[in-house]
């Protein structure tokens, strides 16, 4: 089985660590949506 890899990132809660990973995971170069 191959895996395509991750090309988006949902982050779910915007709370003391939610902003922080969805923030690595934009500067990353990863498609983000923080909810």
């Amino acid at each position: 089985m191959v895996s395509p890899g991750v090309s988006r990132v949902a982050v779910i809660g915007a709370g003391t660590m939610g902003h922080g990973i969805a923030q690595v995971a934009a500067m990353a170069g990863y498609e983000t949506v923080l909810c």
